[in-house]
């Protein structure tokens, strides 16, 4: 029996252990808390957490007349940090740098303030042209402004061109300036057409270099502007005359059209109206005309009358040389023909290949000219070759500048050669042995 009430109490011996030590726990809890309420402090709290800011009162300042500093509260000085400005309190800047992008001073006004422009922004070909108006230099390659006094008188459409009082010749006063090497291979180009298509006008006014000079026709709208804008890149100009061709009037150049059989006195009304439509140009180059440019006698009156007014010709090289040179030798104008038509084929590659026979020619003869006309493809042509001409050994010049060379080297050429003694003039030969020697057979007894 005992054995067996031991079996069913094991269970409770097993948890008895674990109870009584909690029943202890408990005890000593209960005797803690009886403890701190008999003993402990009334007023004790547990610790909050809690902030703030206080505020600070600073000293009351009080500045006293003519006392740098200020005085506290308690009378002592107090000295703040000062800033100090220039006299004048300008706003610091530099010299020639505009703060922002809202205006461009312009001149001084007569107070001496600057006034604002209405052109503004940061794009650099805006600031270079408002930096080269500022300065008064539009452009270093700019030529003098058309016209140059003494240098015309009234005509019937405008101003006609003159020699000046002091022998000023209009094709030198307009031509542009030229110092290049006079050993190296020269080249020097025309383009034609200027005026009749604007978009390509500009584009050869901007693009092309300003060496290469351009012809205007006569029927420009705004002609006078066109070519102050032209001389103001540094282009030197030409006017064109339209002259008769061969299938004229089936093929008419325009109003005003030279006629080789047209009476001297229409021809050179005619003449006077295109001279007079602007001023500035340096010469006169043909617009068509192979009909005119074979009559001498036609020839020569349009030369006389270019030479008499100071005014050189150059020519397409599209006539019959001969007649040319025969009719500008007897008038002595200044002239010059083209050695090659760059664009007869408009094509970029015979543009091309027209632009190498003038590189040889020009290193064959010391100078080449040659002269296009206003497509888009020979301007085009025309820029990217002159972009490294330099480079390859070349020189580009102004027209003016090559038939200047040519008259100069025709001169010399003239003095060279030994003055042939007439035939009434010629010595007599004394006799000699030679005179009684027999002559040589002819076959014939």
């Amino acid at each position: 029996m005992t054995t067996a009430v031991l079996r069913h109490a094991q269970p409770l011996l097993t948890i008895r252990a674990p109870v009584i030590a909690g029943l202890a726990t408990a005890g000593l809890f209960s005797l803690v808390i009886v403890g701190v309420a008999l003993f402990g402090e009334a007023n004790t709290a547990p610790p909050a957490a809690r902030g703030g800011f206080e505020p600070v009162t600073l000293p009351q300042h009080t500045a006293e007349a003519g006392h740098d500093g200020l005085r506290n509260d308690h009378g002592a000085d107090e000295r703040p940090i000062r800033f100090l400005e220039p006299e004048d309190h300008a706003d610091a800047s530099l010299a020639g740098v505009r703060d922002g992008f809202g205006g461009t001073p312009n001149a001084a006004s007569a107070g001496g303030h600057a006034t604002p422009s209405t052109h503004a922004g940061s794009d650099p070909a805006d600031a270079e042209a408002r930096h080269a108006a500022s300065t008064g230099q539009a452009n270093p390659n700019a030529l003098r402004a058309a016209p140059i006094a003494g240098l015309t008188e009234p005509g019937p459409g405008g101003l006609l061109p003159v020699i000046g009082p002091d022998g000023t010749r209009p094709s030198r006063a307009y031509a542009r300036p030229f110092h290049g090497d006079p050993a190296a291979p020269t080249i020097a180009i025309v383009v034609g057409g200027m005026g009749l298509n604007r978009t390509v006008t500009q584009a050869a006014i901007d693009e092309l270099p300003p060496e290469v000079a351009l012809s205007f026709a006569p029927y420009t709208e705004n002609l006078q502007a066109w070519i102050d804008r032209a001389r103001a890149a540094g282009h030197e100009v030409l006017i064109e005359a339209p002259m008769e061709p061969f299938d004229y009037p089936n093929n008419d150049p325009g109003p005003h059209t030279l006629l080789a059989d047209g009476a001297a006195e229409e021809n050179g009304r005619r003449l006077a109206w295109l001279l007079s439509r602007t001023t500035g140009y340096f010469g006169v180059t043909n617009y068509l005309g192979a009909r005119f440019s074979a009559s001498q006698d036609a020839l020569r009156q349009v030369f006389g009358t270019l030479e008499q007014r100071g005014v050189a010709f150059l020519h397409d090289g599209a006539g019959r040389r001969s007649t040319i040179e025969a009719a500008a030798n007897a008038t002595d104008v200044e002239y010059a023909i083209a050695d090659r038509i760059l664009d007869e084929d408009p094509s970029p590659a015979s543009i091309d290949e027209r632009l190498l026979a003038l590189e040889a020619l020009a290193i064959q003869n010391g100078a080449a000219l040659g002269t296009g006309f206003a497509y888009p493809a020979t301007v085009e042509q025309l820029r990217d070759w002159a972009a490294n001409l330099d480079m390859r050994g070349y020189q580009l010049a102004p027209p003016s500048a090559v038939m200047a060379r040519r008259r100069l080297e025709a001169r010399l050429a003239a003095e060279a050669q030994p003055e042939t003694p007439p035939p009434s003039a010629a010595p007599r030969r004394t006799a000699s042995a030679d005179d009684h020697a027999p002559a040589a057979s002819s076959g014939h007894h």
